[in-house]
């Protein structure tokens, strides 16, 4: 993982912290598809490899977007939660889902138009619910 950033740009030092794939996707993964632990996060249709899935859990657990914890079920598990900062990344994956809708009319799932009609009474409730699963 990179320490530095290339510049002060924003964008540049988000896509320096978010801009592949597989982050969006584990982070996606964690608010809308309850997944918690490594196992499950192999089971995205997307297709992620342990070596990426490993190393993008570890840099955002290093970057304060996730926690890690021991799992009480059982002794050789981790448990995965979104920090703060982590669920304040609801409206940018609410807006790129969105400008994927809008442009991309084969992304148009329900699931998905729902959580792109619901505005901003709909993402505040998200954000209630991912801090009660995740932040307790």
């Amino acid at each position: 993982m990179r320490e530095d950033r290339r510049s002060n740009c924003p964008i540049s030092t988000g896509l320096e912290v978010l801009g592949d794939r597989w982050t969006l996707l584990i982070v996606r993964d964690l608010m809308f598809a309850g997944k918690r632990h490594y196992r499950e996060f192999l089971q995205s249709e997307e297709g992620i490899s342990t070596n990426v899935l490993a190393d993008r859990l570890e840099t955002l657990v290093a970057r304060g977007l996730v926690t890690k914890s021991g799992d009480q079920t059982h002794k050789q598990k981790a448990r995965y939660s979104l920090t703060e900062k982590g669920i304040a990344l609801l409206p940018v994956i609410l807006a790129l889902s969105g400008w994927s809708q809008k442009y991309f009319p084969e992304t148009r799932l329900p699931g998905a138009r729902a959580l792109l009609e619901g505005g901003d009474a709909l993402r505040r409730k998200l954000e209630a619910r991912l801090r009660k699963e995740h932040l307790g």
